[in-house]
């Protein structure tokens, strides 16, 4: 039956290859433009090949890897105008997911948004662009799982992994404290089941990525 179908380990281990693969992608420890192997990979993270195989699948999905037949694996280039398309994909979606998790978010979900604003606030105190990006996946997918809207859910998370990584490049140096206020409001409204308050914060957190993406574009 399919209620009584369970997580395989294989399952847990390709989850895992995954958000070690990604995260190798959006601080681009994978350099854009870069090849390698999954040869190399596998060799990298000391993981199975299905794991990594199927990792590597969902990041080509996603468009942050191209598989090359007999040529390697290629990491997505980076291009600052294409932060801004990002954005404006992302707009949309993001206030969609925001006004559904102040309706539905529940007790456990709130802990997550409460633990994430915590884990925003110690990065910005230490000054840790990657513990920041941690905090902000950990967000993304609390609000997701808050929304009860896989659809959305499904549209969102590849978006805001390219704008990590495009983060990543052109603002972690010096955007940290505007970025976790602007999350903490969206949480605050959030946890206040305030949808409509939730989806416009949501909007400024695209209008100041926007602001950070217009300016990487500037000559």
């Amino acid at each position: 039956m399919a209620g009584d179908l369970k997580e395989q380990p294989n399952e847990r281990v390709a989850g895992k290859a995954y958000r070690a693969l990604e995260r190798m992608v959006v601080t681009l420890e994978l350099a854009p433009g870069s090849v390698t192997t999954e040869g190399a990979l596998i060799a990298r993270l000391g993981l199975g090949r299905t794991p990594v195989r199927e990792a590597i699948q969902r990041l080509a999905w996603e468009g942050l890897m191209e598989v090359r037949p007999r040529a390697g694996l290629a990491i997505a280039p980076l291009a600052a105008g294409d932060w801004l398309k990002v954005i404006d994909a992302r707009r949309g979606v993001e206030a969609t997911l925001a006004r559904a998790a102040a309706r539905f978010g529940t007790a456990e979900t709130a802990a997550r948004f409460r633990a994430a604003a915590l884990a925003m606030e110690k990065a910005v105190v230490s000054g840790s662009a990657l513990a920041f990006l941690e905090a902000d996946k950990e967000l993304d997918e609390a609000v997701a799982a808050a929304a009860d809207n896989p659809f959305a859910a499904r549209v969102a998370a590849p978006l805001q992994t390219h704008s990590r990584r495009f983060w990543f490049r052109y603002q972690a140096d010096c955007g940290l404290a505007r970025a976790a206020e602007q999350h903490v409001r969206i949480i605050s409204a959030i946890l206040d089941g305030d949808a409509e308050r939730a989806g416009r914060e949501a909007e400024a957190l695209m209008g100041l990525l926007r602001e950070h993406a217009e300016a990487a574009v500037r000559p």
